[in-house]
């Protein structure tokens, strides 16, 4: 099956748009490529699965929409029942995800929530173990919030605690309150960001918090990888999902590319959380996959 839809062909821009926060999947034009990956040509065809997550369950923050979207159809389609927790506005991409997972055959379960209350974490994690019957295979955190602020003299006070309240602090609660859950083979997968390791000075809270998430993945990694659960991480580039119209200027959406000539589509980035789930990766762990289009980082 292919699907010739443009977005991974060399000089491909989204055009110029604005929606207001928290940004919605079903008002992105054109639409994310949610489980569609790039052909020797540009055109694009649907992604092989092979049975790698076999009757696991997997918790997704942000699992609404993009990246979180993607990988839960991806890891329905390699066997795996999903929960999602998303905001109340992201609702009908919610919806529209569950019907997507759905259609391969697998459960969905929705969960809405507002992840910066650590109480709502731990209801999180308790509602999937019911769901799942006690059983918690996969983590992947995921959900996270920027604003662009050009000036640290602009940068409220307030913004910076909430983008950290956002960004990294659920990571913490969530991990704390699923590993007692989590047996030898389980995965947790945080999605960091290149900020990280360029220093992009217009996001300088989300940057930093990213490279919080970076350091988390390597501690946690080192005081589980021993009990067999592994920890990895995932750094986008850039990635055609509603959080840029939600939060970019004019000029910076005009600049949103990578060396390959394109912004990466979701599906591309949902591949490396498919990895870093199965067996496949079984040696690795406290590592981050730089999945940002061809920019060369170190670490």
């Amino acid at each position: 099956m292919s699907s010739d839809k443009g977005q991974f062909q060399q000089g491909y821009q989204p055009e110029v748009q604005h929606q207001p926060l928290p940004g919605l999947e079903k008002n992105l034009s054109p639409a994310p490529q949610p489980d569609h990956l790039p052909t020797p040509d540009g055109k694009a065809e649907l992604y092989k699965a092979a049975g790698k997550l076999e009757g696991k369950k997997a918790i997704i923050t942000g699992g609404d929409s993009g990246i979180g979207r993607s990988t839960a159809i991806l890891y329905a389609m390699e066997g795996a029942d999903v929960f999602i927790a998303y905001l109340k506005e992201e609702q009908e991409d919610a919806d529209e995800t569950k019907r997507l997972v759905e259609a391969k055959g697998r459960k969905c379960y929705l969960h809405t929530t507002d992840l910066r209350d650590r109480a709502n974490c731990k209801k999180l994690v308790d509602e999937a173990v019911e769901k799942f019957g006690g059983q918690i295979d996969i983590l992947v955190n995921n959900a996270a919030s920027q604003m662009m602020v050009n000036d640290i003299k602009d940068l409220t006070e307030d913004q910076w605690i909430d983008t950290f309240n956002t960004n990294i602090h659920p990571y913490f609660y969530l991990a704390k309150y699923v590993l007692p859950h989590m047996k030898p083979g389980a995965s947790i997968i945080n999605n960091a960001s290149i900020n990280a390791y360029i220093g992009r000075p217009d996001l300088l809270d989300y940057t930093s918090t990213k490279g919080a998430i970076v350091s988390f993945t390597r501690g946690l990694s080192n005081m589980f990888v021993s009990k067999g659960i592994r920890v990895n991480a995932v750094a986008p580039g850039p990635v055609w999902t509603p959080l840029i119209p939600a939060t970019m200027t004019d000029d910076a959406i005009k600049q949103f590319t990578s060396p390959m000539g394109r912004p990466s589509q979701p599906s591309e980035i949902a591949t490396c959380f498919v990895f870093l789930a199965s067996p496949d990766s079984s040696s690795i762990s406290g590592q981050t996959i730089h999945a940002n289009g061809g920019v060369v980082v170190n670490g």
